[in-house]
Formats: C-alpha cells, structure tokens, sequence
C-alpha cells in the first residue's frame, strides 16, 4: 500500500478556495494540544479564519477533557479560531449551532474526497458504521462581549489502521481508511474541510438554521433511537431521541414504567452525552 502523503502548507493552499478560513495556517509536527495552541493564539489577537494544525498531538482532548487518541502523520488533528457572531441568531443560538455546523461540514467534506458517507451521534461525534471516526471540540473564548471567539477542534481518524487503536477503543473506534481501502489524502481533506466549514458558518450567519436544520437531522444516527442521557450533575435518563429543537438542542422522551400511561413529556438536552442503546 502507498504510504500516506505528508501534510504540506503549500499542498492545502493549492486546493484550498476558503474567502478567509486557513489563509493563515500553522502546521507543527507536534503540539500539546492544536486547540489549546488556537484558544493561545487567539487570546493574542490571531485573525478570524486562522487555522492550527499538528501532525501529532502528546495531550490531545475531547470533551471534558477525555484523552484523544493521536499518534503522528495519519489523521487530521486540526483547530479554527472563529470571530464574531450571526446576524440572524442570538449569540446563545449561533454558540448551540456552530459544533453541530462544523460536523456537520466535515462529513460533506468527507463525502467529497473520498465518497464515504458518515452519521452523526448528538452533538458532533462523526460515524463510520456505528463506531467513531472523529469529533469536534468547540472552545470559547469572550474578548468582549461584542466579539466572541469560538476555536473548533476537529479530529477526524484518516488513515490509522484498525490495528493500531488501543485495545480499549477497537470496538468503538473506526477509521476512514476502512472504508476507502487505500491512504487518503489529508492535504485535500483539510482544504475541502475549511471549505464546508466556511459555507456552513456563514449560511448559519446569514440565513439562520433552517435548511443546517434539515441538513443535520438527516444525518443524524442519535434520532430515533433509545438513549441514555447523562447530565453534568451526573443524572440519567433513558429515552427516546425523537427530533432536534430549533435551537440544536436534543429533544428525548423519557420511557414511561407503565406502558399505558400518558406520554412523557419531552426533554430538551443542551449539555450532556448521550449513549446509543442497544434495541
């Protein structure tokens, strides 16, 4: 098999047709963390659209700080510093949309490059036959209250053979390269990636989440199915994921103990994760 292509500034750059998303671009062999670099950047005064990207990551995170698996030269582990609010939303709706926005961009961007077509589990983790391939991680950061900054961390499993995950994650963690059956092109990827990223955020800008809205629950593998909820206080419930509220919000129907009571009401979940049940 072709070895895959390095990573190459001058490689995104000659496919990359962004309005503002990556024309700055750092690319380090190894960081820390490409979102904790971006979030430092940014307090720094780094512009809307600069993009942070690492061919491997020592302490690489998702969300509430879990460790992300990131070994070197395979995958995409890549951070976008995002200025500014839509004109169309409150801030607190444009801040719900923008993860789910984002992954959703990278699974048109996959769909682009390598014709492999991926589901989304609520919010933002990126399926590949019910196993995860990659996630999105938004941070915020408030300059002021009239400009808010939001870094969105992207890790997307590309070309990492099924082999090499830890042992702990070969049951639940997938790879592009799976499906693909030969190295992809990260390069492109990226550009591509950059590309719908910028789309998305500024139809969400401009137009507000309608059609985003549509966009996502088609793709959305979470609706539908029996849940479990665990809430940051640790509460849990198990239900039924039904739709996705205007504001991005999961909406679950908690399962009556009795099965011909009244239904339950809906519960709108903003902040929490949530587990796929077996039927």
């Amino acid at each position: 098999m072709v070895p895959p292509t390095p990573l190459n500034i001058d490689s995104i750059r000659s496919t990359l047709a962004t309005t503002s998303l990556g024309h700055v671009l750092y690319l380090h062999q190894d960081l820390p963390s490409t979102n904790r670099e971006a979030l430092s950047l940014a307090q720094n005064g780094a512009s809307h659209g600069t993009v942070v990207i690492a061919e491997s990551q020592s302490g690489g995170y998702g969300r509430h700080g879990r460790a992300w698996f990131s070994p070197p030269k395979l995958n995409i582990y890549c951070s976008v510093i995002i200025r500014g609010t839509g004109q169309s939303l409150s801030l607190s709706q444009w801040l719900s949309w923008v993860p789910l926005v984002s992954a959703l961009a990278v699974t048109e961007a996959v769909q682009q490059i390598a014709a492999i077509s991926l589901s989304l589990k609520w919010p933002n983790d990126l399926l590949l036959h019910d196993r995860k391939v990659g996630g999105i991680l938004c941070e915020s950061s408030f300059a002021t209250t009239n400009d808010p900054v939001v870094v969105i961390g992207i890790g997307l499993n590309v070309n990492v053979p099924s082999v090499t995950f830890p042992e702990d994650l070969r049951p639940i963690a997938a790879s592009l390269i799976e499906a693909s059956r030969r190295p992809l092109d990260r390069n492109r990827l990226i550009a591509q990636l950059l590309l719908e990223l910028e789309h998305g955020l500024d139809e969400l800008r401009t137009h507000g989440s309608i059609r985003l809205h549509q966009a996502y629950t088609t793709r959305c593998a979470t609706l539908g199915r029996r849940v479990r909820v665990r809430f940051t206080n640790d509460r849990a419930i198990v239900g039924v994921a039904e739709a996705l509220s205007p504001d991005g919000a999961l909406q679950v129907r908690t399962l009556s103990p009795h099965p011909r009571s009244q239904p339950m009401p809906l519960i709108h979940v903003r902040a929490a994760d949530v587990m796929h049940l077996r039927e």
